[in-house]
């Protein structure tokens, strides 16, 4: 049995915690089996044996308590208690907080207020709802006035932010503004430059705050007001450089405390923004590449170094301004697909053709593109033919040519006439803009390696820090030299201790590597999959549709009677009342021929048969070889033929009159042009080391279009279920395996494979939101290509670690021996950065094997 009693002042004893020296032996926390996150929530009562404390019923009962009052449930342990936050306008100075401060904590339902005078910002703890009425008023009478916020004005917003050098920069950002009460959730990626936020706030207090931490910032899609820094920041460079110069000048004919002077004033001028980043990363608890630099600047500055002080931070500085110059150049290949979509179109109303905001245009509205436009949303034309370019969403650079009732997509271009089309789509529902949110966030999805190289970065840098702080006192109090020369040698590894280029030399090349399959037709969905596509060694594939055009084609007409020319047209007159594919094939083909077809009043289509009809009171049938059978037809010699042909998969059509027949058309889906191509790469170029196509096709036609590709394997009459199976055998092989097909049929093979590829993606939201890689084309030739560009980024990846690893370990090896210098240490991070990220923009020149 344990006794406890419960001491008078109960909020001091919890927030001491200290058990032992408190006349309670269990807290009530542990009587009631909770943890207690806020004390200052419970009930403040100085005067009384807990009578005030929620009560709580014990989940022990052989606990006793001196307070025969405590019994409660733990879901009571904290009151139910909202915080309310307004802005308040009107206040001049910190008193100003202070009288409103003392005015409204007298009103009783208003539990606890604080008014905070440089955030501008008000807070009342009530256990109800607030009357913001009233309370308005009751500022109103002290003197200010008081801003309620609008629920609805919670947003999220996205803000292009300038000034990042590394990902730690990202995390100062996170970390400040998650301190924010008006805040909800910050996002921040370096990859991308850009803080996606929810909010209150309005625009310029988020600039604000971005400013108080060395940053600046502005709503994704404007322009920024403010003038860029980076001429400043150049300008104090070269001011930096001058006095640097200078004073070596002075140094060498012995004038007395002038060069140290200049070398301070160049230290302050280039490493101004290192050092306020790093104050702020020090709030943030980060320990970033400002904070080391800054402390090996100042360092150096304090032992009499100030020439090292000073070219520690003007290469620094140098080197950052290079390393965001050539991030620039990743992100742009973003803010290309973005600038592909107009901004205004021209809508047909009946007053007439007006000017419109795309974002304020309506699905079923119907607008105008005129030549050298581009198509301002995606829709369908109503009237008119032209030629469009669609190469900004498919990579195809040979345009196409479109008539009414074609698709056309937002951001490709009008090249011939004018048409007028109807909206299909919404601004935000549009490919083009599907393809760059799916391309930003595959930009945020870390790779297998970056995600390891972070957890590195995150264990080295404390580590080498601590070891950097231990040599500066170890080695002096043994006697095995003096303070300054391992102080100095500390500031060395300290320098050597940021990782910045290990740690952005794999977002650096993947980032470069999406943004450059984007503008090539090809969503990549992120780093893991652009990794996994550069370890593909065997690849499914799909037959109809992707390896083969997907329609049938006539392969060969056999006349069958004297006149070519009239049989022609009784076929196309027939088949031009059905819409079965092979029909259209028969149309197209005697198009292609140049016949025309016969008026008739009399036609029948025969579902499952074929069609009928009779023209120059003549009747006439098209169909399959088993209807012709059932309706007492002989084939004779053609029997062989018809074998022959269905044995290859092929599929034949008889044309006959009542007495007899008249000819025999041969069709059978046909390869794409670019499959035999791709197929070639595929093997010589990628080294894929198997290809197998599964189809649910018969083998007679699988066998034909897996001979003509020189496929590997070739697997007909599949299930869904099967292709499934097929696919597990191949990675049991310890096949690394993808899945390429058209997004809609091939769903759980998808989901089996390691990666999975899907064709012809633009306009298919299918597509777009099953697969992990998308061709946007329907073009198999864009595979060799993604194939080639991940390859192509897992080396350069392997290629900046290793030399940013071994920068690392050479400039280590170089600390002891005393021939390492402190200028020496930043060349080894923050050239090596700079190195690393132009060997990452190679990616941007990658294009179409």
């Amino acid at each position: 049995m344990t006794t406890t009693c419960c001491a008078s002042n109960e909020e001091d004893r919890l927030r001491t915690k200290d058990i032992q020296s408190s006349c309670c032996s269990k807290s009530t926390s542990e009587i009631a089996g909770t943890s207690i996150q806020n004390e200052s929530s419970l009930p403040k009562e100085e005067d009384t044996c807990c009578s005030t404390i929620p009560k709580i019923e014990a989940k022990n009962s052989d606990t006793d308590t001196c307070c025969s009052s405590v019994n409660v449930s733990s879901d009571l342990i904290q009151p139910d208690q909202t915080t309310h936050t307004y802005r308040i306008e009107g206040m001049d100075c910190p008193s100003c907080a202070v009288t409103l401060e003392k005015g409204l904590v007298t009103i009783a339902e208003y539990q606890k207020v604080s008014v905070n005078y440089g955030a501008a910002r008000l807070k009342i703890e009530s256990k109800s709802e607030l009357d913001d009425r009233r309370l308005q008023n009751e500022v109103k009478k002290l003197g200010f006035q008081l801003i309620v916020p609008n629920k609805e004005e919670k947003h999220v917003q996205t803000y292009a932010v300038s000034g990042m050098d590394c990902s730690s920069c990202a995390k100062t950002i996170e970390q400040h503004f998650q301190k924010i009460n008006d805040v909800q959730t910050v996002t921040v990626s370096f990859a991308r430059g850009e803080m996606e936020i929810e909010h209150h706030l309005d625009a310029q207090q988020v600039k604000n705050e971005l400013s108080k931490i060395g940053f600046d910032g502005h709503v994704k899609g404007e322009e920024s007001s403010k003038p860029s820094k980076r001429s400043f920041e150049g300008i104090s460079l070269v001011l930096s450089g001058i006095l640097i110069g200078l004073g070596l000048l002075l140094q060498t004919v012995e004038v007395l405390y002038l060069p140290n002077a200049l070398f301070g004033i160049a230290l302050i001028l280039s490493g101004w923004k290192a050092f306020r980043s790093a104050f702020y990363a020090v709030r943030a608890r980060s320990l970033d590449m400002n904070v080391l630099m800054s402390v090996a600047a100042i360092g150096a500055a304090l032992i009499g170094e100030w020439l090292e002080g000073a070219t520690v931070v003007f290469l620094f500085a140098i080197g950052n301004l290079l390393q965001n110059h050539s991030l620039a150049r990743t992100r742009h290949s973003i803010q290309k697909l973005i600038e592909l979509s107009p901004k205004e179109a021209f809508v047909l109303t009946e007053e007439g053709v007006i000017r419109k905001s795309v974002e304020a245009v309506r699905i079923g509205e119907k607008i105008r593109i005129r030549p050298g436009d581009q198509v301002a949303l995606d829709g369908m034309i109503l009237k008119g033919t032209t030629t469009i370019n669609q190469a900004p969403i498919t990579g195809e650079s040979i345009p196409v040519d479109k008539s009414e009732g074609d698709q056309v997509f937002a951001g490709t271009l009008n090249m011939d006439r004018s048409f007028d089309m109807i909206v299909e789509k919404t601004y935000q529902e549009t490919t083009l803009a599907h393809i760059i949110e799916l391309v930003e966030e595959a930009q945020d999805n870390k790779a297998p390696s970056e995600a390891f190289i972070d957890r590195f970065a995150k264990i080295y840098t404390p580590f080498v820090f601590l070891g950097a702080l231990l040599l500066m006192i170890v080695p002096p109090l043994l006697q095995l030299g003096s303070w300054g020369e391992w102080f100095y040698k500390g500031l060395e590894l300290i320098v050597i201790a940021c990782p910045c280029a290990l740690v952005i030399s794999t977002p650096v090349a993947i980032v470069t590597a999406i943004g450059n399959a984007a503008r090539n037709g090809v969503l990549i969905k992120g780093g893991v999959f652009l990794e996994k596509a550069g370890k593909i060694d065997a690849i499914a594939f799909d037959k109809t549709g992707t390896l083969t055009k997907g329609t049938p084609i006539v392969q060969q007409f056999m006349l069958l009677s004297d006149d070519r020319e009239h049989t022609l047209r009784i076929a196309h007159s027939l088949e031009r009342h059905s819409s079965h594919p092979l029909a259209k094939a028969i149309t197209e083909h005697t198009v292609q021929e140049g016949v025309y077809p016969l008026e008739s009043d009399s036609v029948i289509n025969r579902v499952g048969n074929g069609v009928s009809g009779e023209f120059e009171h003549i009747l006439y049938h098209i169909g399959g070889v088993k209807w012709f059978r059932e309706m007492g037809y002989e084939l004779g010699m053609l029997d062989s033929t018809v074998e022959n042909a269905e044995k290859q998969g092929q599929t034949v059509v008889l044309l006959g009159s009542d007495a007899n027949l008249l000819g025999l058309f041969i069709l059978s889906d046909e390869v794409r042009d670019e499959s035999v191509d791709a197929i070639r790469k595929l093997k010589e170029k990628i080294k894929i080391k198997k290809l197998v196509m599964l189809t649910g096709d018969n083998a007679g036609a699988a066998a034909r279009i897996g001979k003509k590709l020189s496929l590997d394997e070739v697997h007909a009459n599949l299930l869904p279920q099967e292709k499934v199976r097929i696919v597990e055998d191949m990675r049991r092989q310890s096949f690394q395996t993808a899945m390429v097909g058209d997004g809609i049929n091939d769903a759980p093979a998808f989901v089996t494979a390691d990666v999975s590829i899907a064709m012809g993606g633009a306009g298919t939201d299918t597509a777009l939101e099953t697969a992990d890689i998308v061709l946007m084309a329907d073009n198999l030739n864009k595979l060799p290509y993604t194939l080639d560009l991940s390859k192509a980024t897992l080396t350069i990846i392997k290629q900046n670690v290793i030399f940013s690893i071994l920068i690392k370990l050479i400039a280590l090896m170089l600390v002891f021996p005393g021939w390492l210098t402190l200028w020496m240490a930043v060349l080894s991070d923050t050239g090596a950065a700079v190195l690393v990220t132009l060997n990452a923009l190679r990616l941007l020149k990658k294009r179409t094997l």
